[in-house]
């Protein structure tokens, strides 16, 4: 998937929230994130595996953490 194909998706789908934290690793304001592993940052696992991919693309580190019960 392009990045504009995934901006379109985000923004259909009304996730601003992940639409801003690519805005903010394009201006390389967001240089780290913290995601739990066995969530991901969208319940559409295809989606969430796009984004992710995207984000270190854009040089975002991916920290993953795992989930404390």
């Amino acid at each position: 998937m392009k990045k504009q194909d995934i901006l379109n998706e985000l923004k259909n789908r009304k996730l601003d929230d992940i639409v801003e934290l690519i805005e903010d690793a394009e201006s390389g304001d967001l240089e780290e994130l913290e995601v739990v592993q066995s969530v991901g940052l969208l319940y559409d696992q295809t989606l969430n595996q796009e984004v992710i991919h995207l984000l270190k693309e854009l040089g975002v580190t991916i920290i993953y953490i795992k989930d404390e019960e």
